[in-house]
């Protein structure tokens, strides 16, 4: 798992979790929800997640870019 997916991951659980629990428990719950929301946002903007900190720390590897494989170039003759 890259670090990357490990943050979505993370993400999803903490949004799904917070939600359950505010509608089994307390609405101030949803507190949490917005904390990973604003968290998500500014990382937007500043491409700093304490979480990706986290993560490469646990050994997650980062994510590596797909290459474009080209087509070699023909001779026109």
């Amino acid at each position: 798992m890259t670090i990357e997916r490990g943050l979505r991951l993370i993400a999803g659980v903490v949004v799904l979790l917070s939600v359950g629990l505010a509608v089994a428990w307390n609405l101030w719950w949803l507190a949490l929800t917005a904390f990973a929301g604003l968290n998500l946002f500014q990382s937007a903007f500043t491409n700093w997640c304490p979480m990706v900190w986290v993560l490469k720390h646990a050994g997650l590897a980062p994510c590596v870019p797909a290459t474009i494989a080209r087509e070699p170039a023909t001779a026109k003759m």
